[in-house]
């Protein structure tokens, strides 16, 4: 006698590839879901054919190319590409997405030609070589792995990548612009980046909060690629965008930021048998240094974004006035007793002496020296959301030319 099928009994867990109850049918199966999306880690599924071939089509891919594809999910993009090239490397997170595009195409001639990398991309050494990267980026890793395939020695031939639409707008962004940042720079540096496409948030499953763009970032190669260090110019650019609204003068006068390009000018010197002097400099030398750089030290707000600071600090000054004016009008009515202590209090304050670590020599010198390349450059008083790439390349030019570097 057969036996009776076993029901599950109430309130069991379900697994991650159970699919959810219908809506309005209690215990009911849907017919939708594979498994349930995280979407912590940016799992939204781009369940549009449409766009999925625009952004194949876009990558002009050849029957030739390796391509890499980050976060295939269940493979809407990565068959697609299958079809029209030699091999596809897809790099994936989730072992059950990992095991669901494998799934796709197993038992076809396009199961040869996939070969599929668990683990996180941002994290792996480098990114497989390869002549095309497409990818529904997960928003979180946006940057990184921008910044990751741009620093490869030999990047891609062209990237297609659909990201959150603030961030695509940043990329695109020019000087001047709400959004130009150090990511608009570094991009448009060592590649040339086009907008594609919107894509609202209904194309996903499950729908993301955000709107999406999907852009194409062809980085420079060959002669055409810049000659200069990408670690380099990336560490310039993060010190000058570190506060984009202020000066580059008050950048560089950040404690920290002086600090490592004193680290940096030893290591320099270190290299090329340049002597220095690394004592503790005396009162006399301080004060000289602290003359040569005295416009490094300066006082942050007067760098906000409004052009009517010169106004606002001559209202400080007026108040300032009235306030000391207050103040000499109630010493007049304040009792001799309390007059004495006052005076004896300012006495003690006068008589301190205002606490400083002591500078070495090196760092004076360091100073003086970011002082005068903002001064001969001009761009002291520009602010880094208004520099372009040349102006970027003649700052650090003239780093270099006196021995300090930012990688």
């Amino acid at each position: 006698m057969p036996k009776a099928p076993k029901q599950k009994r109430a309130g069991a867990g379900s697994g991650p590839y159970d699919r959810k109850a219908s809506k309005g049918s209690k215990g009911a199966v849907g017919s939708t879901n594979i498994f349930r999306f995280d979407k912590d880690i940016g799992q939204h599924i781009l369940k549009n054919p449409g766009i999925s071939d625009a952004i194949v089509e876009k990558a002009f891919l050849k029957p030739t190319d390796v391509v890499v594809e980050v976060g295939p999910g269940t493979g809407n993009i990565t068959v697609r590409a299958l079809e029209k090239v030699k091999k596809v490397i897809a790099i994936e997170l989730d072992p059950r997405m990992g095991a669901e595009v494998t799934k796709r195409v197993q038992g076809t001639p396009l199961a040869k030609k996939l070969e599929v990398i668990l683990g996180d991309v941002i994290k792996l050494p480098e990114l497989p070589p390869c002549d095309a990267l497409i990818s529904n980026t997960p928003y979180q890793i946006s940057s990184p792995l921008v910044f990751k395939m741009l620093s490869m020695p030999n990047p891609p031939r062209v990237a297609v990548l659909m990201f959150q639409r603030e961030f695509a707008k940043r990329l695109v962004a020019r000087p001047g612009d709400a959004l130009y940042s150090r990511l608009s720079v570094n991009v448009n540096f060592w590649a040339t980046c086009k907008h594609i496409m919107k894509v609202g948030k209904q194309n996903f499953k499950p729908p993301p909060k955000v709107e999406s763009d999907v852009v194409r970032i062809e980085p420079l190669l060959g002669s055409a690629r810049p000659n200069v260090a990408f670690e380099e110019f990336d560490g310039l650019l993060r010190i000058a965008f570190n506060r984009k609204n202020k000066t580059l003068r008050a950048a560089f006068a950040i404690k920290e930021v002086l600090a490592m390009c004193e680290k940096n000018y030893k290591v320099y010197c270190a290299l090329h048998n340049i002597p220095i002097d690394e004592s503790i400099a005396d009162s006399s030398t301080a004060t000289a240094d602290n003359a040569a750089v005295s416009g490094m030290d300066v006082d942050m707000a007067d760098d906000d974004d409004n052009d009517d600071g010169n106004d606002d600090q001559a209202m400080d000054q007026d108040e300032d006035n009235q306030d000391n004016q207050d103040e000499d009008d109630e010493d007049e009515d304040m009792p001799a007793f309390f007059k004495e202590l006052k005076e004896a209090e300012a006495a003690k304050e006068a008589s301190k002496t205002p606490s400083r670590n002591p500078k070495s020599k090196v760092a004076m010198v360091v100073r003086a020296k970011v002082a005068k390349v903002l001064a001969a450059t001009g761009l002291a008083d520009k602010r880094a959301r208004q520099c372009d790439q040349n102006d970027f390349l003649k700052l650090l030019l003239a780093f270099h030319e006196e021995g300090i570097h930012f990688s």
